[in-house]
Parts: C-alpha cells; sequence; structure tokens
C-alpha cells in the first residue's frame, strides 16, 4: 500500500498556501503603493491580508523580500503585455514605419493607462527608501524591444550597432513624451502627432 503524503503535501494544502500567498501579495500592493515601503509594516500587510504575521514571514522571510515579490509580480504582468504588443504589432513584412506607430500606440491605449503601468512607476518611485531590488535584465520590457530591433537589424530593416542604445533613443522619441501628455486622452491628435513625429525622427537616424 502506498504511503500517504504528508499533509502539507497534499492539494488542499498548496492551494490554501498559494491563497494565502496571493492574499498577502494583494495586501502588500495596496499598502506599498500609497504609503511606499518605510511606512508600511509588516503588522498593517498582515491585517490587511487576514493572516498572522508569522504566516508572512512563513511565505517571504522578511520585508524586503515581500517588497520586492510585489514589484516582480506587477513587472511580470507589465512584461507579458509589452511582449504581446511587440508580437502581435512588429510582425515581419509589415512595413516598419507603420509597425512602430502601431506599437506605440498600443502601449498608450492598452498599457499605459492600466493601473498596471500606474502600480509599476509608483512602487519605483518608492523603491529609493526599500532595499535595493535584485536585477532582472532578462525581465525588463525593454530587453523585449532590443531583441526585435536587433532582429530588424539583422533583416536589413535598421541600421543599429547598440539594440540598448537605439531602444533608449526610441522610448525618449515616443514614449516619454507620450507620458509627459498622457493626462490628456491617447488619442488626442497632439498625442497621435507626437508618436508620429517621433517615430519619423528615430528612423531618420537609424535606417
Amino acid at each position: 500500500m502506498a504511503t500517504p503524503r504528508p499533509a502539507w503535501q497534499t492539494p488542499g494544502r498548496r492551494r490554501q498556501a498559494e491563497a494565502k500567498r496571493a492574499a498577502i501579495l494583494d495586501a502588500a500592493e495596496e499598502l506599498f503603493v500609497p504609503s511606499g515601503y518605510e511606512l508600511t509594516s509588516v503588522d498593517a500587510i498582515a491585517a490587511r491580508a487576514g493572516v498572522s504575521k508569522r504566516t508572512v514571514y512563513d511565505h517571504f522571510g522578511d520585508k524586503p523580500t515581500l517588497f520586492a515579490s510585489v514589484v516582480a509580480r506587477v513587472a511580470d504582468a507589465l512584461h507579458v503585455s509589452t511582449r504581446k504588443a511587440v508580437e502581435e504589432e512588429l510582425t515581419d513584412g509589415r512595413d516598419l514605419r507603420d509597425a512602430l506607430i502601431a506599437f506605440v500606440r498600443r502601449l498608450t491605449t492598452d498599457v499605459v493607462p492600466t493601473s498596471t503601468y500606474a502600480t509599476y512607476r509608483r512602487l519605483y518611485a518608492h523603491a529609493a527608501s526599500a532595499p535595493r531590488l535584485p536585477d532582472r535584465p532578462d525581465e525588463e520590457p525593454e530587453r523585449i524591444l532590443e531583441e526585435r530591433f536587433a532582429q530588424l537589424a539583422a533583416a536589413g530593416e535598421l541600421e543599429v550597432r547598440d539594440p540598448r542604445r537605439a531602444v533608449q533613443h526610441f522610448t525618449a522619441l515616443t514614449m516619454r513624451l507620450v507620458l509627459d501628455a498622457i493626462s490628456r486622452d491617447p488619442a488626442d491628435p497632439e498625442v497621435q502627432e507626437i508618436i508620429t513625429d517621433g517615430v519619423d525622427a528615430f528612423l531618420r537616424a537609424y535606417r
């Protein structure tokens, strides 16, 4: 007869543990975003999540690790949205100018206005008071665009010696300027003009 698995290994216990972990992350995000790292206590997070302080420590070890886990979860969601935009807009065979304009428009209508993006920016604004976040270079949204620019350069669509610098120039000419104007409707003609002018300036330098 098979030996029963320990209780902590049963599917029911695992689901319960996963639910508690998610509740802790939700509570931590709800408190870290408005209050920041220093002003948010583990006691407050535990109370918001409906668990004991000991449970928080059992799942995350300490407050810095919990903060890093909250940032990573939000960053992962943003990473997925960015990759989807790259894969669906910067496609092979599409006119590059049209593709780049569509890509920036996609980000400004589907990604930037979302609570996920706002949360990401606010968490990073608070990160200065938190212990240094671990580097996750492969998960940065910019790295996805770097990979695509390198592919476009290999195909002769762009002249790019340094994909990272090219992405920095592209985002400076498009996304950063759009963010300054994002308080207006993304469909505002001026916002659309910013996107088009930025893409054209980028292509003059890299094509």
